[in-house]
């Protein structure tokens, strides 16, 4: 285990403080001057040297950073800020660039560095390995030449692997730990409010997100899409939070007031979302949550009418997707339209033997009708062995026990590694019953967030035994 935060922190006293307001004012002063001389491209420099700066000095500032501005910038288009990649993308490499020269400096001064392998990260690192660099490998052993598009594939599965590396460098303490748990949940309660927003047509807010995110559906209003640009990825997000809050709070990690207020918004956001398998998703994680804490049960009385006026406010979108089944269908029109793809486009390359080693890394493929341009795989299993076949799938298996078993281990301390142990347990069970009919492992935000937890269980899941 790489540690980057330094042993001892110095005290500054009255006048390096002053000295320090004053730089900042100065550098204030100055960014301003060179913002309008400069324009654009130069406060954008500043900005990445603050950034750079910043993380090279205290490391853990970069997944700070990094959580609070994550579902506001995960949803914005590729290319559309930054050439070539997402905004969030762009920033961690930057993030990550700071921390890691940061603690290597660090290292050259001869700090203390430790290096130690924990249970979880051989099954996490298989399943790194089998989803970027063997899809790839197999692709070339079976004569094909990857594309532009297969590389770029196994860009978000990268992704993750380096915000897992970041999280477990820098995130050591408990003060650390809780400072982000409140970084993950009131951006993911900002997230929650605007679902509803959108959900009730409220005009500025739709004008806003059709300016700068991009949806997964064709209208604005019928689901709570939000800035990260899908209603699927947004639910797996709000009900990661509020997860996260029911397990600190019974830790009374937060205050109760808080705890109440952030529940009460993430809770009216699952069904703002609009989406059946974010609800779906809500009742297994409602199951894990009452057969862990059985005290619950009895105390669920009280909370009745909050949920009630959540439901009133997230209502509307609930409406809107249940009127699918008063137009005579039996299960939601966009899943008939999921299974049309499957059996059209995807299995009959998969049934050629295509399952064993995999088909591509790029699961996305090309339309030939003209209404639309694009047809995704929408289902998580059939995406693992489509992408590295049998293999890949496997090493999701293994991971998935060394999740359940890690975290059933963990769940019971009474501290914020008790906390995000049971949420990533939960989260799991959200992903392998969803995966069935959706692909939840890697979706922009909530696939970030699984990747932290699994940091943070994984880096302290040997402590109990030494």
């Amino acid at each position: 285990m790489i540690s980057l935060v330094r042993d001892g922190t110095p005290r500054a006293g009255v006048r390096g403080d002053r000295r320090l307001v004053a730089l900042a004012v100065v550098a204030a002063v100055a960014l301003g001057a060179l913002s309008i001389v400069g324009g654009l491209l130069v406060f954008a420099t500043l900005v990445i040297v603050g950034l750079f700066a910043a993380c090279a000095y205290r490391p853990v500032f970069a997944p700070y950073l990094y959580l609070v501005t994550l579902p506001f910038l995960a949803g914005i288009e590729r290319g559309a800020l930054v050439p070539i990649a997402r905004p969030n993308e762009a920033l961690l490499a930057v993030l990550l660039a700071g921390a890691c020269t940061g603690g290597l400096v660090r290292y050259l001064r001869g700090d203390s560095v430790r290096l130690r392998l924990r249970p979880l990260d051989v099954p996490l690192g298989c399943l790194v390995l089998l989803a970027t660099v063997w899809p790839l490998a197999s692709m070339m052993l079976r004569g094909q030449s990857p594309l532009g598009s297969d590389l770029s594939a196994v860009l978000p599965m990268c992704k993750l692997a380096a915000l897992f590396l970041l999280v477990r460098m820098t995130v050591r303490t408990d003060a650390q730990l809780l400072r982000c748990t409140r970084l993950i949940i009131w951006p993911g309660v900002v997230i929650a409010v605007v679902a509803i927003l959108q959900t009730l047509n409220v005009g500025p807010v739709l004008d806003l997100l059709a300016g700068w995110w991009a949806t997964d559906n064709g209208g604005l209003s019928s689901r709570g899409t939000t800035t990260l640009g899908s209603s699927i990825a947004t639910g797996d997000y709000i009900i990661i939070c509020l997860s996260l809050v029911i397990c600190c709070s019974l830790r009374g990690l937060l205050a109760k007031r808080e705890a109440l207020v952030a529940g009460f918004v993430l809770g009216a956001g699952v069904l703002a979302a609009g989406q059946f398998s974010t609800w779906i998703a809500a009742a297994v994680a409602v199951v894990v949550i009452l057969r862990r804490y059985p005290q619950l049960r009895r105390r669920a009385v009280k909370f009745l009418p909050v949920v009630g006026v959540a439901v009133l406010v997230g209502a509307p979108a609930f409406l809107g997707r249940m009127s699918d089944f008063s137009e005579g269908f039996t299960v939601p029109r966009s899943w008939l339209g999921r299974w049309d793809n499957i059996t059209h486009f995807y299995l009959p390359r998969l049934d050629d033997f295509g399952f064993v080693l995999g088909v591509s890394p790029d699961s996305v493929l090309p339309a030939p009708e003209t209404w639309r341009d694009l047809i995704y795989l929408e289902s998580g299993y059939l995406q693992l062995l489509w992408v590295g076949g049998l293999p890949l799938l496997a090493a999701f298996i293994w991971l998935s026990v060394a999740v359940l078993t890690t975290t059933s281990r963990l769940r019971t301390r009474l501290d914020t590694t008790g906390a995000f142990a049971a949420t990533l347990e939960i989260a799991w069970w959200v992903v392998l019953v969803l995966s069935i009919i959706d692909i939840h492992l890697v979706l922009r935000g909530s696939g970030d967030l699984l990747f932290v937890l699994l940091a943070v269980v994984s880096g302290r899941c040997t402590r109990e035994r030494s």
